[in-house]
């Protein structure tokens, strides 16, 4: 069988989305320390991408999502300052009223100017691309 310990990393990301405004939170660490990004993190050894997307939730903004919707994979190499990481990014539903920051993440918050904003990584075009779908549902 092959290795494929030396390829990209892989992570899930997460849309949550109040109105017509978005949850994230405020990353604790670098890279992008103090800016805000989507919700998210690594895929764990022997759990499904869905499976890591709960998860991440859970532990990042404290919130149970339901209704996962796939947005897209994100894979360009420089994505990620710390190496070639792909993204596989889902539109969830759940109660906000029931945010808190944890593990990772110096806040959790909804907000509503999201679009004014400088967001790490290539969290601007998920969020772009989740509008879409969203759209699409009209």
């Amino acid at each position: 069988m092959a290795s494929w310990s030396n390829g990209p990393a892989l992570a899930a990301d997460c849309v949550i989305f109040h109105g017509d405004a978005v949850v994230l939170v405020r990353r604790k660490y670098d890279p992008y320390k103090g800016h805000y990004a989507l919700p998210g993190g690594a895929v764990e050894i022997g759990e499904t991408v869905e499976d890591a997307c709960r998860r991440e939730m859970r532990e990042e903004i404290g919130l149970e999502v339901r209704n996962l919707r796939l947005i897209g994979v994100y894979s360009k190499p420089d994505r990620d300052p710390r190496g070639h990481t792909v993204s596989i990014a889902y539109l969830a539903e759940a109660d906000v009223s029931k945010m808190k920051a944890g593990s990772d993440a110096a806040s959790a918050e909804v907000v509503g100017n999201w679009r004014e904003l400088t967001l790490a990584f290539d969290h601007r075009e998920i969020i772009d691309d989740a509008c879409m779908l969203r759209e699409g549902d009209k």
